[in-house]
């Protein structure tokens, strides 16, 4: 399984990319990092850890109640150069070598240089019961702690999240201390475009502490994806796995199906595209709405989590499932239940027809339209809370003790509708994707119909189910399909961000004229501004380790 891989550490750039083009336009870009690693912190580094962005070619907000989703890396990344302080260094003042300071500076030069030591907590030592316990072997750990401000986003935010992982998985028994360090930054994935660079930042920082900590042997993908995904919670953001899975487990020339029940598991699924007539690529664009899911979160990522976990409870409960009241089950997993068996989960194809034949118990979930407004479809808090059949003070401790949430109405039915849908979808597009892998000869351009008919579909239940578009992102894709796009739809958490659509390879100079043509804010923008945000990208490696000589 792709999933249980070593992270990959390479010695030599023309190992790491393959292809000798690519190999030689990083190489320059990997000596400029080195080079001005040196000129800032005077040593050399002694690995560049590198994790890409992605793009999600079909499955938004199903990821988090652990249905699967078709991501690609991309070829944008994240390059973190580091290597430990020396002697006397900022990182190694005021305690800093004895408690793995950490001294970051960006390329970017609107992010600000930053220095910050992790605290050491001890834990309380075990109780005289349990000391005279002769079979006890407990033992007082200590737990690391990382000053990041929620409430207000900081580029530094993001490296410390990447290190809360890495101290408290290998540094909590208080025998070993981290050792002190210097990096450097530099990224090529848009800031709140929808390609992840929040993930690429969390993934590349846990890379290089875990790297320059000496930590990474024995760390398999699935183990790092894991990781990045705890630590990018402490950003406040409830993430479900999907972006940090793509940017650590894809490979070349293949997206993924990467699926997160019973467990974590990734299958690499090549593209149909190079045996297409005619031949076609993903290009992206950028609505140039920013998205940044930490600042609006209460009223759009994390509560799209809330909804769809408060959804699962009640469909369970009309379903006649048991619940305990601490019980938090995700759709996914409710479903599972309704299926009673695990044989008939032991294949996608039988998922898919699964999960045709429950969509219908989603109607279950459809408010009463007695007292409402016209085509009003959510619930108030008060009535939220009845259907839980918890008390109040038991559904704010379940649901919202952990994540801060507002709305005046919650979308429990349309939310578990564009999830269950969604979920269809995706294993529809992985099977036009196979079935195309295993015909002989040249595709037909149908092949490309297919795939772009299912993302169009998608991106409609995105903006009208998830509710997780906005009007700019819209109007790119309506012109994106009016361009000559087989089909284009949402990636990434949405509200702002970054459009995908698929185009015929020979058509993205002119697709991409006609886009910059109808698209208000592409007009002015020409040359290297205007390929910053949009551009054709192909499937790219996962993250990977650089170790540079001595």
């Amino acid at each position: 399984m792709a999933a249980e891989l070593p992270i990959p550490i390479f010695t030599s750039l023309d190992k790491a990319f393959p292809d000798i083009e690519t190999a030689a336009a990083q190489g320059a870009r990997y000596d400029s990092v080195v080079k001005e690693y040196e000129k800032r912190f005077g040593h050399k580094p002694t690995f560049i850890a590198r994790a890409p962005g992605r793009v999600n070619l079909i499955g938004e907000h199903i990821d988090y109640v652990l249905f699967g989703c078709f991501p690609a890396a991309i070829e944008r990344d994240i390059l973190i150069a580091c290597g430990p302080s020396q002697p006397g260094s900022e990182a190694t003042a005021q305690d800093g070598a004895t408690r793995g300071g950490v001294k970051a500076e960006n390329l970017n030069p609107k992010y600000q240089p930053q220095s910050f030591v992790p605290m050491l907590k001890s834990a309380s030592a075990p109780s005289a019961a349990e000391e005279a316990d002769a079979a006890s072997t407990v033992h007082a750990e200590a737990s690391w702690h990382l000053d990041i401000d929620k409430r207000e986003l900081r580029w530094e935010s993001y490296v410390k999240a990447g290190y809360y992982g890495v101290l408290n998985r290998f540094f909590a028994s208080n025998t070993e201390h981290p050792v002190p360090v210097d990096m450097l930054v530099t990224g090529s994935v848009p800031s709140g475009s929808g390609l992840s660079s929040s993930a690429a930042m969390v993934v590349s920082s846990t890379l290089a502490f875990l790297a320059v900590n000496n930590k990474l042997e024995g760390i398999t993908k699935g183990q790092l994806v894991e990781m990045a995904m705890e630590n990018e919670k402490r950003v406040g953001v409830n993430s479900g796995g999907l972006d940090q899975a793509a940017s650590v487990i894809c490979t070349p020339h293949s997206a993924i199906f990467v699926d997160f029940f019973p467990r974590l598991s990734a299958e690499p699924i090549p593209l149909p595209t190079p045996r297409t007539v005619p031949r076609a690529v993903f290009v992206c664009a950028n609505s140039l709405v920013v998205s940044d899911k930490v600042v609006s979160a209460k009223i759009h990522y994390n509560l799209r989590v809330v909804e769809t976990l408060v959804g699962a409870r009640v469909l369970a409960l009309r379903l006649g499932q048991q619940l305990g009241p601490s019980e938090r089950p995700r759709l996914r997993e409710v479903f599972s239940r309704w299926l009673g068996s695990p044989e008939l989960e032991s294949s996608p194809e039988k998922v898919k027809a699964e999960l045709l034949r429950f969509l219908p118990e989603i109607e279950k979930l459809r408010p009463s339209p007695q007292g409402r407004k016209e085509g009003e479809l959510g619930v108030t808090m008060k009535e939220m809370v009845e259907w839980s059949g918890l008390s109040e003070e038991q559904f704010h401790q379940v649901y919202l003790s952990w994540v801060d949430v507002e709305a005046e109405y919650f979308q429990l039915y349309k939310r578990a509708r564009h999830v269950i849908t969604e979920a269809i979808r995706v294993l529809e597009f992985r099977e036009v994707c196979l079935r195309a892998q295993a015909a002989e000869g040249d595709l037909p351009e149908d092949t490309l119909r297919e795939l772009g008919a299912l993302m169009d579909a998608s991106h409609e239940s995105c903006s009208k189910l998830c509710e997780s578009s906005c009007s700019e992102v819209d109007q790119l894709a309506e012109l994106a399909r009016a361009s000559g796009a087989y089909g284009c739809r949402i990636t990434g958490a949405g509200w702002g961000g970054c459009t995908v659509s698929l185009v015929a390879e020979d058509q993205v100079e002119s697709f991409i004229a006609k886009i910059k043509a109808g698209y208000a804010p592409y007009k002015e923008l020409e040359g290297e501004k205007l390929h910053e945000v949009i551009f054709a990208t192909k499937p790219s490696s996962g993250a990977f380790v650089l170790k540079l000589d001595a």
